[in-house]
Order: structure tokens, then sequence, then C-alpha cells
């Protein structure tokens, strides 16, 4: 363990982007990390330090005993200077981890692609594995840092580290963004993608093949019990609701087209996942294993070169239609395939006969 552990815990958000709308964006990194540690009726009396440090994963006892001198932590609602007190069977520990402040953001010469754009409104084809505003561990190299390169004429609505963000994208899929280049477009175009009148349609390959050609999704989404990068179905999460259509199938692969009518983080990868199709090359739900099919020799080096093609998930957001927040009038942008996917859709149309 490093000095630095109590820094590098994970957060509890997301680090890369997802398919959320911007009402979903509201959990951003805390200003604080909050970790409750309840001693055991018939636990030994431990210091303070060493009780955090065996109950905080990666936290180095260094870190922890600057933590209680400065007076983040509590014991039993009572601030503790001393890392040497003891903790005693029933007490409750608090420790209060400030967050580090972000460094600043600077602007970067990278190349976007501009699907469209006016006085108002900025729509950025994103490429697979940018990040779309800067967060822990992903400082540069992020849409925002190419943004703020681009133009001056940002939305602050979200903050100096988030100009004109409206909504992300996850890290692996790339498409079309929209961005606000002013507070008045920011504030019309957050309450579309609020009330969900945002079109969106995403292409993606998955596995496996459908019964039906046509259908919705329709399950509830939270995170991840054991794992806090990740999100599941989960009873009592948030209402997610995904519509497809098959477009194309291919043996053990389909071409879909789906709209969200929801937009929650990693919706479309989770919603597939769960349903046993996850998105083809998906490294976090299952989409880098042969899931269906018969194993040959051939088939197995077919799909090993295919994913050696789609390193990420094959997701791309191809549709994007709004309502212009100042002449009212509707916008609608289309992104073609990158060249990824459509080597993927290439190669299959090869392999399993137009």
């Amino acid at each position: 363990m490093n000095d630095d552990a109590l820094d590098d815990l994970p957060p509890d958000d997301i680090p890369d982007d997802a398919e959320g709308d911007a009402d979903d964006d509201a959990d951003v990194l805390p200003s604080t990390r909050v970790y409750v540690i309840r001693a055991a009726p018939n636990a030994q009396r431990i210091r303070l330090d060493q009780c955090i440090t065996r109950s905080v994963e990666n936290a180095s006892r260094n870190k922890v005993q600057q933590l209680v001198e400065a007076g983040g932590v509590t014991v039993n609602g009572i601030v503790v200077l001393k890392p040497g007190r003891l903790v005693l069977p029933g007490d409750e520990v608090v420790c209060t981890v400030p967050k580090p402040p972000p460094p600043e953001i600077v602007a970067e010469d990278i190349p976007l692609e501009i699907a469209y754009e006016d006085d108002d409104v900025l729509v950025v084809n994103k490429p697979a594995m940018m990040v779309t505003h800067p967060a822990h561990g992903n400082y540069s190299g992020t849409l925002v840092n190419a943004l703020m390169h681009y133009t001056t004429q940002l939305s602050r609505e979200r903050g100096d580290d988030r100009p004109g963000i409206l909504h992300r994208l996850d890290k692996g899929t790339s498409g079309l963004l929209c961005v606000a280049k002013n507070e008045r477009a920011h504030t019309v175009l957050a309450a579309q993608f609020s009330d969900h009148s945002i079109e969106r349609e995403y292409w993606a390959v998955v596995w496996g093949s459908f019964k039906n050609s046509t259908g919705s999704i329709d399950l509830p989404l939270a995170r991840h019990k054991s794992d806090r990068k990740k999100m599941a179905v989960v009873e009592g999460g948030k209402e997610a609701v995904t519509g497809y259509e098959v477009l194309r199938s291919f043996g053990h692969l389909s071409l879909l087209r789906l709209r969200l009518r929801t937009g929650r983080t990693h919706q479309i990868r989770v919603h597939l996942s769960h349903l046993h199709h996850p998105v083809f090359g998906d490294p976090t739900y299952g989409g880098r294993r042969i899931l269906y099919g018969s194993v040959t020799q051939r088939y197995k080096q077919f799909i090993e070169k295919l994913l050696d093609v789609m390193p990420r998930q094959a997701l791309h957001a191809r549709t994007l239609g709004f309502v212009h927040p100042v002449t009212r009038e509707r916008v609608f942008v289309e992104s073609a395939l990158p060249a990824d996917m459509q080597l993927v859709l290439d190669r299959l149309e090869e392999y399993f006969g137009a």
C-alpha cells in the first residue's frame, strides 16, 4: 500500500462516460467520500488508525493518520484527533475523505469531427475510446479538452470542468453527442433530455439471434451490488426502457437498431447482456467470449480475428434529433458507422453469406 492509497480509492461514480442523459449525470464525483465502520459487539480493542487501515481497502496507515489528525474521523459522532485512540466494541467510526481538487482542464489540439454546428449548438461525432469529459483518472485527451481548443463558445452551466456537456457516451461507444454553446441552449436542450424527447438511435452488433424482430426491454437498472464500476438489472432500480429492431442476422450474431426511451448509465449494454445478447466486443458485460455456435477451430479463429478488429463494444450512436433551442425547428443529424464496425459487418457478410 502506498501513501496515496486513500486518494485513489474508487469514487461512487463511473469514471468513464455513459449512455446517460443529463439528469443521470447528477451523481458526479462527490466533494467528499464517506466510509462508515462499525465495530462488532465482540470485537477486540484496536488502534483507530489500524481499524481504518484494515477496514478500508487500499488505505495506507500514513494517509489514515493524516486524515485523523486533520479532523476527518469521528468515533460515535465525536471528532478524534489521535490516531492511537482505541476503538471499542460497538463503536461507530466515520471517515470523511475530501476529494482532491481536479487539475485545471487544458485545451488540447485534438481533431474533432463536427456533424452539425450553428451559433447555439454543436454535434460532435465522438470516436471510440475517447472519454467525454475529465474525471478521475482521465484529465486529458477527453472530448472536453478538444472542445476547449476548438471554440471558446461553450456553456458553463455544468461547471468549468464540463463546458457544453449535456449528455455522455461510454468511452468505448462511438457516435453523435450534443454540445451547448451557451447557457440558453443548455437550459432548453437539457430539458429535452430530461423529458426524453430527444430522438436517439444506436446501432449495435450483438451476440445471438432474436425470436422477435422487434421488441422492448423494460428492466430497472442500478449500481451493481459488488462492482461499483458496473450497472445491473436490479429490482427497485431506476426505470430503463430500450426499444430494439433486428436489422440483419448473421448466424450467431445480429445487427440491431436501438432507441433509448430513458437514458441510464450503460443502459443498452446492461439490458442486452441481461438477456444473454451482450454487445459484441464489450469487455465489461460479457461480449468478448463466444456465446453461440459450434466452436469449431475455423469459427473460433474467425471470431478471434473479429475481436481483434473490435477491441471495444460494437455500439454506435448513429442518429440524434432535437428541437433547436432558438429557432424551434427540428434538427436531425446522422452519422455513418465507424470503420471498425463496418469492417465487422463486412466480414460477417463474407462468412455467413449475404
